[in-house]
């Protein structure tokens, strides 16, 4: 008599596939679901993170993500979905900036200070850079525009140096959206910005005072002229006293001789 099999062992079920990060079903239609998200994003999304939220394939979220972008374009709607800082986003487009800029600060400016976007400039090439280090550069303290940079979210701190013990700060993931480039490598280069080494080592004598007018040489000297001597006057020739004449003794004691 054969062993029937015991029915009370659960059934285990298919077995899932621990390899594949999206879902066995897709939570929404593909397109849609990503418009959804991007219009209650504040930040750029990466396609992975997206394809694990819609439960579809990362290429297939690429692939729609690119659709989209191009019949945005296509239609001439008033956004673009573009790629930034490595991740996808609305963002107005360029010709209705004059529109948004009115809506959005309404006659307050929001812009940065000339001493912030140099300072911002100094971070962005120079990072991970100290305050001290930023402040030798600019020639001035910057601990008032770093903070302005750090609440605005556009500098963050990135540890300490090995050395001194300071703080390091380098720029964020917000300051590559806000100036449209997906990577540090995508700054301009400083090169064509410089001054040429003329104008450099003119400047710098200029500072140190190299370019001044040289002072003026000495007058030389005239050269002596021969003076004849004065001619000599000639002495009187001495006269010898007399008893009558003043000069001298006179004898006898000063009395009179007839």
């Amino acid at each position: 008599m054969s062993e029937q099999p015991d029915s009370t062992q659960p059934d285990p079920g298919p077995v899932e596939d621990a390899g594949d990060d999206t879902l066995d079903v897709a939570v929404a239609e593909l397109r849609p679901a990503l418009e959804a998200i991007l219009m209650v994003s504040d930040e750029p999304l990466g396609t992975v993170r997206l394809a694990s939220v819609v439960g579809h394939p990362v290429e297939a979220v690429e692939a729609a993500l690119e659709a989209l972008a191009g019949e945005y374009a296509e239609q001439g709607r008033g956004f673009d979905l573009r790629s930034v800082a490595g991740g996808w986003r609305f963002y107005s487009r360029p010709e209705f900036a004059g529109v948004v800029e009115s809506f959005v600060l309404e006659g307050q400016q929001a812009r940065l200070t000339r001493a912030a976007l140099e300072t911002l400039s100094v971070v962005a090439y120079k990072q991970p850079v100290s305050r001290a280090r930023v402040s030798a550069i600019r020639g001035v303290n910057v601990d008032g525009v770093m903070r302005t940079l750090l609440t605005r979210g556009l500098v963050e701190e990135a540890g300490q140096d090995e050395l001194s013990g300071a703080n390091l700060y380098r720029t964020t993931s917000y300051f590559l959206e806000r100036i449209g480039v997906t990577s540090l490598d995508e700054l301009p280069e400083l090169a064509p910005y410089l001054p040429d080494m003329d104008d450099l080592e003119d400047e710098l004598a200029s500072v140190a005072g190299l370019d001044a007018e040289p002072a003026p040489e000495p007058a030389a000297e005239p050269a002596p002229v021969d003076v004849p001597p004065a001619p000599q006057q000639p002495q009187p020739a001495p006269r010898h006293a007399s008893p009558h004449s003043g000069y001298g003794t006179e004898p006898d004691g000063g009395t009179e001789i007839s």
